[in-house]
This record gives C-alpha cells, structure tokens and sequence, in this order.
C-alpha cells in the first residue's frame, strides 16, 4: 500500500469509458491508492463539493462538460490529463491552464504510474514548504528566488523550472524528455535543442558563488543534483 505521511492518496477517475475506467481503479487499487469514479464534467465538479482527491486522472472528450472545460475549475488539485489527443499544441494548452502532466492514450501503466508518483511527490514537497534546500541551495518557490549561501543567484524562468524540478527529486536521475515535459507548465518555449545550453548557464550561475558543481549530467539519459563524495 502507498502511503504519504501514513495517509493512503485517493484519485478521481474522471472517464465516461467504461473500460478504462475499470481497469485504471484495479490498476490503482492494486498499488494501494484509493479511487472515486465520475463520468462527466458536470459530475466531477459537483462530487468535489463533497470530496477532494490528492489527484485527478482527467479525460477530455467527456458528456456535457469537457475536460477542456472543467480543468481551470478544478481549483488547487494536481491534474493529469490522460487523452487521445496527441497534438503538442493541446498539451501545451492543457499544461498552461493547471493541468500538472499529459498521458497520451494508449498509455503504458508503468509509466503512467511513475507520473503519478512524481505529481504526488511533488504536490506533497509543495504542500509541505514551499522552500527548497540542497547543500548551500535555497530555492523559495513563492518568490522565484534562489541562493547559495546567502548570495542570491539570479535565473531565468526556464533556469528556475529546471533546478526546481531537480531538487525535488534530488536523488533521481531526470531524463531529458522528463525535463522537456514537466517544466513545460512554466516554459512552454523550451525545447530539445535548447534544454542542453539552459542546463549549461544554469550550472555555471549555480557553480560562480562558491565553485561548486551542484547538477550532474548522467551520460545518456539525463540531470541529477550531484551528491557529496
């Protein structure tokens, strides 16, 4: 069983599909969360008059009310959008109206499980502090700033969503597609072939205070906090 903070997480299942819908609360109850099912948008936004989930897995192509619809309603809950709809443009759309990571159908329920882990994570971290610490690194989430013993350490907003991103997870390796996704919320102009220079003047702002090289890059597959020797 999942537990945070020894309370089990429940997840709204919002999806007219039978099917998927029956298979995603087995799936989900199989690794120990709790669920509650809606199947319209009308439906969702009343049942949370009464309940709120820690998470909700979101259709879009819903009856009466779409997902598109009920998303910027849905207040101070994280979203994953799980949809058919593969265009770039509809998940940038989605990602920049509060949805907190896209699932594109069919999905792998390895995968969608590990998304759901890292949502909960970090929702928990945020719901906790919103100040980050790493070694020397402070990292305050409401004033978007950052410093390193004291000196603050001035980022552009790509550079801020990047290290946020890492000291969340500062044991874990981040892939680069991982990156791509997850700060896209925040920096929807980050692509692929500028996430490498981002990374670059991010680890040299972050290194001038001290000398210290705080991300290192795992050959091959992506960026961690780089621990002491």
């Amino acid at each position: 069983m999942i537990l945070w903070g020894d309370i089990m997480k429940t997840i709204m299942i919002t999806d007219d599909d039978i099917y998927i819908g029956n298979m995603l609360e087995e799936l989900l109850n199989k690794e120990g969360y709790g669920t509650l099912r809606t199947y319209s948008g009308t439906e969702t936004l009343m049942a949370l008059e009464n309940s709120r989930p820690d998470l909700i897995l979101l259709d879009l192509m819903l009856p009466g009310l779409s997902g598109e619809d009920i998303l910027p309603k849905i207040g101070n809950i994280p979203v994953i959008v799980v949809s058919a709809k593969a265009d770039v443009s509809d998940k940038v759309n989605l990602l920049l109206n509060g949805a907190a990571d896209y699932v594109t159908k069919p999905f792998d329920t390895r995968e969608l499980l590990a998304r759901i882990t890292a949502v909960l994570r970090m929702s928990s971290m945020t719901d906790r502090s919103d100040v980050l610490k790493f070694e020397e690194i402070t990292l305050d989430i409401t004033s978007h700033s950052v410093d390193i013993s004291g000196v603050p350490v001035k980022l552009t907003k790509t550079e801020f969503a990047i290290l946020k991103l890492l000291m969340v997870n500062p044991s874990q390796v981040i892939a680069r597609s991982v990156i791509l996704d997850r700060i896209s919320l925040d920096t929807p102009d980050c692509v692929e072939s500028s996430l490498k220079v981002h990374i670059s003047n991010l680890r040299r702002k972050l290194r001038e205070p001290c000398g210290k090289d705080y991300i290192e890059a795992v050959w091959g597959i992506g960026f961690k906090m780089r621990e002491k020797s």
